[in-house]
C-alpha cells in the first residue's frame, strides 16, 4: 500500500546502494523510511519476506511500539528514501486519519502474508 506524498516538500531524500543496510534486526528505532526509487528488501533471520517498492514504506512498526527493530531492511537495488521520524509520524496520524488508516492496512496485510508463511 501507497502513502501519499504528505511530507513531499519538507523531505530530505537520502540514496543507498545495493546491498547497503539501512537498519538491523535489534537496532533502536529511529526512522521509519518512504521508497521514492528503487527496492528494498526486508530481511528477517536471513530470509527476505518482503520487498518494497516505490512508494511503498517500512519501519513503521518501531515508531508505533517504541520496541527494537525486529526486522533488518536492506537496499537491494539503487534506491533513495525518505525518513519519517516520529515527530512526524504522530502529525501525520493526527492531522491525516487517511496516513493512519494506510499505515494499519499495510501491517494488516504483513501479519496475514506471515501468517500464511507459517502455516505452509
Amino acid at each position: 500500500m501507497k502513502l501519499p506524498n504528505l511530507f513531499e516538500k519538507d523531505a530530505v531524500p537520502t540514496p543507498y546502494s545495493p546491498g547497503q543496510i539501512i537498519f538491523q534486526d535489534g537496532q533502536p528505532r529511529d526512522f521509519m523510511y518512504v521508497v521514492k526509487k528503487g527496492e528494498v528488501d526486508i530481511v528477517i533471520r536471513d530470509q527476505v519476506v518482503e520487498t518494497v517498492g516505490e512508494d511503498g514504506f517500512f519501519g513503521e512498526l518501531a515508531l508505533i511500539d517504541h520496541a527494537p527493530r525486529s526486522a533488518s531492511a536492506i537496499a537491494k537495488t539503487d534506491c533513495v528514501l525518505i525518513k519519517i521520524d516520529e515527530r512526524q509520524f504522530l502529525y501525520l496520524v493526527q492531522e491525516t486519519p487517511f496516513f493512519a488508516i494506510v499505515v494499519m492496512r499495510t501491517l494488516a496485510a504483513r501479519i496475514r502474508r506471515r501468517n500464511a508463511q507459517t502455516i505452509h
